[in-house]
């Protein structure tokens, strides 16, 4: 089989087109032809600086393929069945930039007749989405049509991955959600996603309008910026609520208002989709597999998340695209399905 390889860290050059024996599963793993692989930041971030303990990587933890063998204690009625996966690379050599990988079973999930870009769209921005969406205090444990009809949910940065996982998500569930975005362009994309009010921050006082829309405040706060927007999402959050915090702005830090947060009994939920609880994790793989079945979800350009295509031998270009903070979503096309 074809896969990309990398034998030390590095930029986009130190990966590798390869041949590779096609992998067996093991116990309790699948073996899948992989359609298409999902690009995140997470993998070039990986790429530069995680160690390899097998001395090499094939990158690429989200994708979607079809199952074409089980390993011992799997039910092999699986076998020719759709999926989409999350984590595949998360401490294993096997990633999804491969014509093939290998995954353990509960990481490939039934994709019905959803297209294999979706699948491949859903793993780490959906979860994390999920966890922001449901780590608060008084936010539901799951997320379902109904969940969240008396929510008002705030999505800062909502053009990104995980901003419209998050929209998506939410408006799914049945919040009204309030997105942040720095341009017109990107103000279009929150509102295909779904958003109920899109907020210019480079043109408009986003605490102002906030205010306009939710008097009492938010209730969850979906972070992507943590140091630039803390003083806003201080002045925005009603009683019990909770900002989110699902990537680090660069700043590094946080100067929080001790008293100002204390208030309204006021939550900062540090979210990171590897290492959250394992019974939240796998709420978060149903309902996000329920909201696809369900037509909740939706990817490509009218759903508020451009889709740029690359064939596997140019997964260094697809790494370097995310790196450069691509608009939308990156994958790689792996193989014909």
């Amino acid at each position: 089989m074809k896969a990309i390889v990398y034998e030390r860290t590095g930029d986009p050059s130190v990966l590798q087109l390869v041949d590779r024996p096609v992998p067996e599963p093991g116990r309790g793993e699948v073996l899948v032809r992989v359609a298409v692989s999902g690009v995140n930041p997470t993998d070039w971030k990986a790429r530069r600086q995680w160690p390899l303990p097998e001395g090499w990587q094939t990158p690429g933890q989200d994708g979607a393929g079809v199952i074409e063998a089980v390993g011992e204690g799997v039910d092999p009625d699986l076998i020719g069945e759709r999926v989409w996966l999350w984590e595949a690379a998360w401490q294993r050599p096997w990633g999804t930039a491969a014509e093939y990988t290998v995954v353990p079973v509960r990481q490939a999930v039934r994709l019905g007749d959803a297209s294999f870009d979706l699948g491949a769209c859903l793993g780490i921005p959906f979860l994390t989405a999920h966890r922001c969406l449901t780590a608060g205090e008084y936010m539901p444990d799951n997320l379902r049509a109904g969940a969240l009809s008396d929510h008002t949910v705030l999505v800062q940065g909502g053009a990104g991955a995980v901003g419209n996982a998050a929209i998506q998500l939410a408006r799914w569930a049945d919040a009204c959600v309030i997105a942040t975005v720095s341009s017109a362009e990107k103000a279009q994309l929150a509102a295909a996603a779904g958003a109920s009010f899109v907020i210019n921050y480079r043109e408009q006082d986003v605490v102002e309008e906030i205010r306009k829309i939710a008097p009492d405040g938010v209730h969850t706060i979906v972070e992507v910026a943590p140091a630039a927007n803390a003083a806003t999402d201080v002045e925005v959050l009603r009683n019990g609520a909770a900002v989110c915090v699902y990537a680090d702005d660069g700043a590094g830090e946080v100067t929080l208002p001790v008293r100002k947060l204390m208030m309204p009994n006021a939550r900062w939920q540090f979210v990171l989709v590897y290492t959250e609880p394992k019974a939240a994790k796998a709420q978060a793989v149903r309902d996000v597999a329920a909201a696809a079945a369900q037509g909740g979800i939706r990817v490509g350009e009218d759903a508020g998340l451009p889709l740029h295509h690359y064939p596997l031998s140019a997964t260094a270009a697809a790494h370097q695209a995310v790196e450069g903070s691509a608009v939308g979503k990156v994958l790689v096309t792996t193989s014909e399905q």
